[in-house]
């Protein structure tokens, strides 16, 4: 399997980097008065407040205070595909998939220990909050989107497109599952029962009948 060069990521303008951490700032606000408050508690004014900004630039950026979030839980993924994407020439995809998951959910530093935890309390507030699980879903949806442009790249153009699909969805779905099951536990951020031991575990399960993970573990 040999991964193609696809074309150089451009650089984000100052202009796109500030807007980018001002999203960010938003959401780590909204999520700790989501963690906090709960969502009832919670309101697009009190969460510009904490974020230092005013309403009327929470509104320029999002739609509403469960929509505040999503470039929080959205930052994962995109770590996430980054690694799957820097993956070296040949290497099997079961390889490649696994390795970047577990990067990308076990934590090197305590920022991105709190990250995982700002997500557990983001799951468990979701839980009553239909449009806050409607912003986790969409996420995972986007994600699973771009990443299947990955792994068309990593499987090579002979791979047959609904594999590839299917590839994509098993393993969005199996970060969620893990992601959801961790949340409703008080596991740790690694080690067992972590997001990561619990990812490895869903993405061979859920991939196992796909051929074209199976063609990879026989090359």
């Amino acid at each position: 399997m040999t991964k193609r060069p696809g074309p150089a990521p451009s650089t984000p303008s100052l202009t796109q980097r500030r807007k980018a951490a001002t999203q960010l700032d938003i959401a780590r606000a909204a999520a700790e008065l989501f963690t906090e408050h709960g969502p009832d508690g919670t309101t697009a004014e009190s969460i510009a407040l904490r974020s230092g900004v005013a309403l009327r630039t929470f509104y320029r950026y999002f739609r509403s205070k469960q929509d505040a979030v999503a470039p929080l839980l959205a930052g994962g993924a995109d770590r996430w595909r980054e690694s799957l994407a820097a993956t070296g020439p040949g290497t099997p995809l079961p390889a490649a998939l696994e390795g970047s998951i577990a990067a990308s959910l076990t934590p090197e530093d305590e920022e991105a220990a709190e990250a995982l935890r700002w997500t557990r309390g983001l799951l468990r507030a979701s839980a009553e909050d239909p449009a806050l699980r409607a912003v986790w879903y969409r996420v995972n949806q986007e994600s699973e989107e771009r990443l299947r442009e990955v792994l068309a790249e990593l499987a090579g153009p002979t791979a047959d497109p609904l594999e590839v699909r299917l590839a994509a969805a098993a393993a969005t779905d199996a970060i969620r599952l893990a992601l959801e099951s961790w949340a409703e536990s008080d596991a740790p951020v690694d080690g067992p029962g972590s997001p990561a031991a619990l990812a490895l575990r869903c993405l061979r399960e859920l991939m196992g009948g796909v051929r074209l993970w199976n063609q990879a573990l026989a090359e």
